[in-house]
């Protein structure tokens, strides 16, 4: 009988082999174990690629981002250079109108000069070629703006009553319209970034004081004069709104400003400058009064001067905006840059340590192989050892479970055999011609049952032990021998060399009918000669009634041949040329004995 084991390890085997490659799964071959490094590396190769692709892309990012506020940086400069311009001509404007209309002798030209040459750089500005005309405008730089502004004020100091009020208002607020505008545009170019909040609050708050100026200036008009005209009245209405609409939309921008704004309307100058505002609102015919324009003057200057005050609080929250904006951006150019450094570090690291690693487990994995051969090897040793010494059926249930339960079989054939005078026999011969004798019957009894579904239980010195019917159970009785049939109960017992063994009284009586028998017959029982019976093809002897150790008298029968011509098997032939030479002499001596027992 031949077994066939198969283990997880032919599984994963056979799986491999429709996988891939000979070579890419056996670390025992050069080119296997080069294919597995390459594996290896490469698959700790595509994060760390990944990694640094992802992290050069942040850090493009980081500095477009960098380059970015440096561009918002240049913008704020140039609106806060012009936004100083602008606080410098509003200054002089009121200035100049005030000196044609008092005939007084102040100047503030070298400031606004002064404003002039600190801006960082300068743009085309658009202006109108004429106070009145909007239609047609000039591109001036820098050069160009301030001689023109240099030829008005030249004109304004030798002609002053060739120029009225009027007409230095209206030339000044064109240019300041034309640089507030250039603001907005500023403005526009930075309001992708945070700051575009404070840069408009800080624009609305300069057209605020702009306005506030051009109301004033229609303020002093009405207290120089004692009243003001229709269109004029107007206008002071439109600036004063707009002034105070423009001072609210800074706030609501910039909403930490209002503090500050607070403090400046609990003053008694602001209240003053509401007072008198309040009267030019309503425009009742008055005595023109210069002491009055002169009161007016001063609190509306005092009031445009704390405005400078809070724009100029709104320049340092800008300035500090934009300077944290870019400590920002440069701290995260230098963390991007150490990020990129210490991946570009580590990558080299990590492959050479993954090499390593590679070739430590492939050389386990070497010896691994090797070892799982022997253990297979052991395997199926073990596995054949154990299908020899139990029923096939029961090794792999005892192999899957580790334990088999005993169970009830209903109807088993029990065959028990022993050589008559055995013990004569093996005194007379040595133990290596005994073993030789025993081996060479048991030979041709192993080849006879591998013909018929029978179980070999064990055998005792010259007694051969046959089971048919267990441990798997069979619907007819396929063996034509046996000695008793009845109910037995089947199972392993011990866990150190166990034996599948059988109990019952049917082991029992085949046992007596065994050591009652005769020599060349086959001794069986009743219950078996009524099994055969009914089966038919057996020829049987009734034998007599004889005791039975334990049992009593039993009614017996002798198994006397089949029914039907027997085909002699070539291993008796067999077994009659590889006769042991002991069995001759004890022939021998056979015939000796007899005729000395007969004298």
């Amino acid at each position: 009988m031949s077994v066939h084991s198969t283990s997880s390890e032919d599984i994963s085997t056979a799986v491999e082999a429709k996988c891939c490659s000979a070579e890419a799964r056996n670390p025992a071959i050069k080119t296997g174990r080069r294919l597995q490094l390459m594996q290896m590396i490469i698959l700790p190769f595509i994060p760390i690629l990944a990694l640094i692709v992802q992290t050069s892309v942040t850090l493009q990012e980081i500095l477009d981002y960098k380059a970015e506020v440096a561009d918002i940086e240049a913008q704020v400069t140039i609106a806060t250079d012009l936004g100083k311009v602008v606080t410098r001509l509003q200054l002089e404007r009121s200035e100049v109108a005030f000196f044609i209309f008092a005939k007084g002798n102040e100047e503030r030209f070298t400031v606004t000069d002064q404003a002039l040459n600190n801006m960082t750089t300068w743009s085309e500005v658009s202006v109108p070629t004429s106070p009145d005309d909007d239609d047609e405008e000039v591109l001036l730089n820098r050069t160009e703006f301030q001689n023109r502004l240099n030829e008005f004020r030249e004109r304004i100091l030798t002609e002053p009553e060739d120029n009225s009020v009027t007409d230095v208002m209206n030339w000044y607020t064109s240019i300041n319209k034309a640089l507030l505008y250039h603001l907005s545009e500023q403005i526009k170019e930075a309001d992708n970034s945070g700051v575009w909040r404070y840069l408009v609050g800080f624009k609305n708050l300069l057209k605020s004081i702009e306005c506030q100026n051009i109301a004033s200036s229609f303020g002093i008009k009405y207290y120089g004069r004692g009243f003001l005209g229709s269109e004029a009245f107007v206008s002071y209405i439109r600036y004063d709104f707009l002034a105070r609409e423009l001072i609210n939309s800074t706030l609501n921008y910039v909403p930490s400003l209002k503090p500050m704004y607070a403090n400046i309307t609990k003053t008694t100058k602001y209240k003053k400058m509401k007072r008198m505002s309040a009267i030019v609102l309503k425009n009742k015919p008055n005595v023109a009064d210069k002491q009055n324009a002169m009161e007016y003057y001063d609190s509306m200057h005092n009031y445009t001067d704390d405005l400078r005050i809070l724009q100029k609080d709104l320049r340092y929250k800008i300035k500090e905006y934009v300077d944290n904006t870019l400590n920002e951006a440069a701290n995260k150019e230098a963390i991007g840059i150490a990020i990129l450094v210490v991946v570009l570090c580590v990558s080299p690291v990590i492959i050479i340590l993954v090499k390593n690693a590679a070739a430590t487990i492939q050389m386990y994995a070497l010896n691994l192989a090797q070892k799982a051969k022997e253990l297979k090897r052991e395997k199926r040793k073990s596995d054949s050892l154990l299908f020899q010494m139990l029923p096939p059926s029961v090794a792999m249930q005892l192999k899957q479970t580790q334990q088999v339960p005993a169970e009830l079989y209903e109807s088993v054939t029990i065959y028990f055999s022993d050589i008559v005078g055995f013990t004569e026999i093996a005194a007379r011969c040595t133990p290596l011609e005994v073993v030789t004798f025993l081996n060479s019957i048991y030979r041709v009894f192993d080849e006879r049952i591998e013909c018929y579904d029978v179980y070999k239980v064990e055998t005792i010195g010259d007694s051969y032990m046959v089971a048919s019917g267990l441990p798997v159970k069979n619907e007819s009785l396929q063996i034509r021998c046996g000695a008793h049939t009845g109910p037995v109960v089947a199972g392993i017992v011990g866990t150190k060399m166990p034996r599948y063994c059988l109990f019952g009284d049917t082991v029992n009586t085949a046992s007596r009918m065994e050591s009652t028998g005769e020599a060349h017959k086959i001794h069986i029982t009743e219950e078996m000669n009524e099994s055969l019976m009914k089966i038919g093809g057996f020829k049987t002897e009734h034998r007599g009634l004889i005791d039975v150790k334990g049992k009593g008298l039993m009614s017996t029968y002798w198994l006397t041949c089949k029914d039907g011509p027997v085909k002699i098997r070539e291993e008796i032939s067999w077994f009659a040329d590889m006769q042991p030479v002991f069995l001759e002499n004890l022939k021998l001596e056979t015939p000796y004995k007899s005729s000395k027992q007969k004298k």
